[in-house]
């Protein structure tokens, strides 16, 4: 079913409702939204413990992570072992070949840290080369050419190795047990495994449609070679006369090893670009966040190749306004929150990339002055349906003004969704993590890497191919990626972490919870579960970087008297279900009663369990 096929939206209809009777409708659905809000009804109840939370998009993966806690691991054993098992579970969203970013609250530093677990683009990877035999374009969502290097195994290590306790063997034991025993799989996720895209790849037919079986809600799947991988890098770890010197064999066994030069090996028969080269360079970032303070609040988020700054962005300029007072979801909160995102989206096209490659005016960015200047350019009753970066570069001495050429496509069809999964994790010395690893589209590149039991993210097709663009691809070059989480602190101690899936709205859905948080006072399930609004008015990540000008989207619990309003301000608008924009996960620590609060997503199979 189409996007607009969703829409039950009849413009003429609502704008004789808002002529008719637009101010009380308005008034009495802000006091009904405002009422709801103090509600402590939810779907799902808030999980709360003492000791330690976990939350994450597949039960599994929750109580893997749980497992660890519970065995006197600390937050970074744990989810390790949760997304390990994550990548299996939920494989169609996140794997072994995913990328990543994570943020990180260190206990024992006191310290908040950015790691940087995106990919980066083959040698042989050029705008020239795309132009000479792709017409200008990188493959979307398919084939070896749209893959950037893995990231998550060596943000295993370098979790393990600089913070944790454990070793690979005990970590990866929950993965490998699941992988060789096998799970149950969910309706939709045996139909994504039956797909025509992917079983089109002779290696990924094997493994997923093996004699060419079709799946069904329920039936029991193995992945052996899942297994034999995971249990590859335990068994050259046990070699090792140390920890730490056995987490680095079992690292340079996958990007150094037999497990690199298979997938470069394998890569090259199959028409890929990546080479042995591009593994054995690899190595992720760890990084200072960025962040600002939001009424008290410090939100930090990843500062290089992430959209996450964007939300940033769009805080500052919220911040000026009193939302509480708006109402929540109201008319007038909605408005402003949509067209300040659409300025935050402008200045994440124009200005964020890949650090390595270009430099990001951020003092300029996240000053509150710039803000105050931009905020000036958000009508209060009229929807924009322009592009519109800013000037940042003013706020701040010795940068230059930028003109990068942009990069965007009206007529397009380019997808701003994406499918990414979610795990944190927060334990007894309130060490805290948002994780959020990927690959991109469903399956990623959907060619399975041989033997090795998983495939590669796709996210190479993010790259802009017009020279000059700050998401310009070059060899080596980690892409902008929509990849991000939140992790925010409050009087010097860890509040707040959440993260989810979602592609270009992942920002949209992190900064609602938020916002539900700390201006409408909600508990963390009331945060995720209110209902949702979200935006495409920005170019899309993938190419061809499609902008759908002036487009918003709610669900279909907002009142019928908002929605007509935000058509009467111009707002191209679009209503689906009640429980489908959003898959988000939390954990609130309340350092006044020591206690954690867990929420999960009832739009999805999340799932958050404390202790």
């Amino acid at each position: 079913m189409s996007r607009k096929s969703l829409t039950v939206l009849l413009v003429g209809v609502l704008l004789g409702i808002v002529v008719l009777d637009a101010l009380p409708l308005q008034q009495r659905y802000e006091r009904v939204l405002i009422g709801a809000a103090s509600s402590t009804q939810t779907m799902k109840p808030v999980v709360r413990g003492t000791q330690y939370a976990a939350a994450s998009m597949a039960s599994q993966a929750t109580m893997a992570a749980e497992r660890m806690l519970r065995a006197g691991g600390n937050a970074f054993d744990a989810i390790v072992a949760g997304q390990a098992v994550l990548a299996l579970v939920d494989s169609a969203s996140n794997g072994i070949g995913s990328d990543a970013v994570l943020l990180i609250y260190s206990a024992n530093e006191k310290k908040v840290w950015s790691l940087n677990a995106e990919g980066t683009a083959p040698r042989l990877a050029t705008i020239e080369w795309y132009q000479r035999n792709q017409k200008g374009k990188i493959p979307v969502n398919d084939t070896l050419l749209s893959a950037t290097v893995p990231g998550v195994v060596d943000a295993w290590c370098t979790l393990l190795t600089r913070w944790g306790t454990m070793s690979f063997a005990q970590v990866l034991a929950p993965a490998i047990e699941l992988a060789e025993r096998g799970y149950p799989l969910s309706e939709s996720y045996a139909r994504m495994m039956g797909s025509e895209q992917l079983l089109k790849y002779p290696s990924s037919a094997r493994l997923y449609a093996p004699g060419g079986r079709r799946w069904k809600e329920g039936d029991i799947f193995k992945n052996a070679d899942f297994a034999r991988t995971l249990q590859r890098l335990v068994d050259v770890e046990k070699k090792a006369t140390s920890r730490e010197a056995g987490l680095a064999s079992a690292r340079d066994r996958f990007y150094k090893g037999d497990i690199a030069r298979e997938m470069s090996q394998f890569s090259e028969r199959n028409g890929g670009l990546l080479r042995y080269e591009d593994f054995a360079s690899y190595a992720v970032k760890l990084e200072e966040p960025v962040s600002i303070n939001y009424r008290g609040f410090e939100v930090y988020k990843n500062p290089s190749a992430s959209q996450g700054p964007a939300e940033l962005f769009a805080l500052n300029l919220l911040e000026g306004y009193d939302l509480k007072g708006m109402g929540h979801n109201s008319v007038s909160m909605i408005h402003a929150s949509v067209e300040a995102m659409k300025l935050a989206m402008a200045d994440r096209d124009k200005y964020l990339g890949d650090m390595d490659f270009i430099r990001i005016p951020y003092e300029g960015l996240l000053s509150k002055k710039y803000a105050e200047e931009r905020r000036h350019a958000i009508s209060a009753d009229k929807a924009s349906f322009d592009f519109r970066p800013g000037q940042p570069e003013k706020f701040m001495s010795g940068f230059e003004p930028l003109e990068p050429p942009r990069d965007i496509d009206i007529a397009g069809g380019a997808d701003h969704e994406g499918d990414t999964s979610y795990i944190a994790v927060v334990d007894r010395e309130r060490n805290a993590i948002t994780f959020t690893p990927s690959l991109h589209s469903v399956f990623g590149t959907k060619v399975v890497m041989g033997e090795l039991g998983f495939s590669l993210n796709c996210r190479g097709d993010y790259f802009s191919l017009v020279p000059g663009h700050a998401n310009a691809l070059q060899p080596g070059k980690r892409p902008r990626s929509t990849l991000q989480g939140t992790l925010v602190m409050k009087d010097g101690k860890p509040y707040l972490v959440t993260g989810s899936p979602g592609g270009d709205d992942q920002c949209m859905r992190t900064l609602q919870t938020f916002v539900n948080i700390v201006d409408f006072g909600m508990n963390v399930q009331q945060a995720i579960e209110a209902p949702r609004w979200s935006t495409r008015s920005f170019p899309a990540s993938p190419l061809p970087h499609t902008m759908y000008p002036g487009e918003v989207t709610v669900e279909s619990r907002i009142p019928e008297a908002v929605r007509a309003e935000l058509v009467r301000r111009g707002h191209k608008l679009f209503v689906t279900g009640p429980w489908s924009m959003g898959s988000n996960a939390a954990i609130l620590i309340d350092s006044a009663t020591g206690s954690l609060s867990a929420g999960a997503d009832p739009r999805v199979a999340a799932q958050a369990l404390a202790w």
